[in-house]
């Protein structure tokens, strides 16, 4: 599987997007050829890349002159030239999702419907290229997942054919909706109209850089710098960690409960394991004025912590909780079945990044089962079917 990870700790546009991927090793003569598929007016625009600098980082600059200047361009008209071109499926997929997110951004900002919505900077030549172009390099690199970092937040004012904005601008606030965001940064427009639409449409998972087998490195750098950052988008082109001792990024929720009866935490238990929490547990602790009390955790995937918290709260006393991201290394697991003295049983195998099969252990509800049809103990079947000859089916 192969991951790109965009850090956008400058922030990001669609220029900086494409030139980080051009940087990973698409040649920029792919991008002319495919980009041509689209059928627009020959001679209406022309690519172009340079090596530069951000505060004397290295950097891709990739620029779009523009010769073909329309005052604007229907969201219907960009979709059905998409539609009609003779790029790849995935390529137009991802381009329509791109651009029918920011034309649901701009029909809430303006109140009208998306079939009347009309692009200005957005609509131009160039943005239609920094999103098509993403797209055609995405396909290229052969990238199945995008992860991104925290966006910044900016602040000030930007120019646009609406007339001067706060930053940031209405349509990007809009786009921000469910985003990570951070307000480290300086003054300035840090994420653009095209940038948040390119996260919003193709990030499925934000936070810290997941565990990857580092590949490629690339920079796009963006128009002009800032005092407070170099102005770059930088993406890490990898795979995953796979048939090994495996990484993997989990939240970790925490409570401090004194006056919720045992019963009601061990029923919130079940419900959370029943939603996917991926383990659940009780932590005896001393809390304030002497009171004994329980501190209830439980282990879950970033995109499950929303659901599972409002679980705990509307199940618990709990008033709030805290949550923090960690790294597990964990080994691959898979189940077998086997012919054993009592019928056919499941197995759990462990194994390792070799292969190897590491330990090998019965079912408890298999275990269970057979001991209440048998009428032995548990303790007995597992010790017999752990120790007893069987054949793997």
């Amino acid at each position: 599987m192969t991951i790109l990870y965009l850090d956008c700790y400058a922030g990001i546009s669609g220029d900086m997007t494409v030139g980080a991927l051009l940087d990973l090793g698409v040649p920029l003569e792919y991008l002319r050829a495919e980009m041509d598929k689209l059928g627009l007016p020959p001679g209406s625009y022309a690519l172009s890349t340079n090596r530069t600098e951000r505060q004397q980082m290295p950097a891709l600059k990739f620029d779009v002159a523009v010769h073909d200047h329309h005052t604007h361009r229907h969201y219907a008209d960009i979709d059905t030239l998409i539609v009609e071109s003779g790029l790849s499926d995935p390529v137009k997929e991802k381009s329509r999702l791109i651009f029918r997110i920011l034309a649901e951004a701009e029909a809430i900002v303006h109140g009208v419907e998306i079939g009347q919505v009309h692009f200005h900077e957005v609509g131009a030549v160039d943005s239609i290229v920094d999103i098509v172009g993403t797209a055609v390099c995405l396909e290229y690199l052969q990238v199945e997942h995008v992860y991104a970092s925290a966006l910044p937040l900016g602040s000030g004012f930007v120019e646009t054919a609406h007339g001067r904005l706060s930053v940031p601008a209405p349509a990007t606030a809009e786009l921000l909706k469910g985003l990570p965001l951070h307000g480290d940064c300086g003054a300035g427009e840090r994420v653009t109209p095209t940038g948040a639409a390119i996260v919003a449409a193709l990030v499925s998972r934000f936070g810290k850089q997941p565990a990857m087998l580092l590949e490629k490195t690339g920079c796009g750098a963006g128009g002009h710098d800032f005092t407070d950052c170099p102005n770059i988008l930088r993406a890490f082109l990898g795979g995953s960690v796979e048939n090994s001792d495996r990484a993997d990024e989990i939240i970790v929720v925490e409570t401090n409960i004194d006056d919720s009866t045992p019963e009601l935490l061990g029923y919130t238990m079940e419900l959370l394991l029943e939603a996917g929490a991926l383990d659940v547990f009780f932590t005896p602790i001393q809390m304030k004025k002497g009171r004994p009390g329980v501190m209830m955790s439980f282990l879950c995937r970033p995109d499950q912590l929303d659901q599972l918290s409002q679980t705990l709260l509307t199940e618990t006393s709990s008033i709030g909780l805290r949550y923090y991201r960690a790294d597990r290394i964990i080994l691959q697991r898979q189940g077998v079945e086997r012919q054993t003295e009592f019928g056919t049983v499941r197995f759990k195998q462990v194994i390792d990044g070799s292969g190897k099969v590491l330990r090998t252990a019965p079912e408890y509800e298999d275990c269970r089962r057979i001991a209440r049809e048998k009428e032995i103990p548990c303790r007995v079947v597992m010790e017999r079917l752990q120790c007893g000859g069987t054949t793997e089916k």
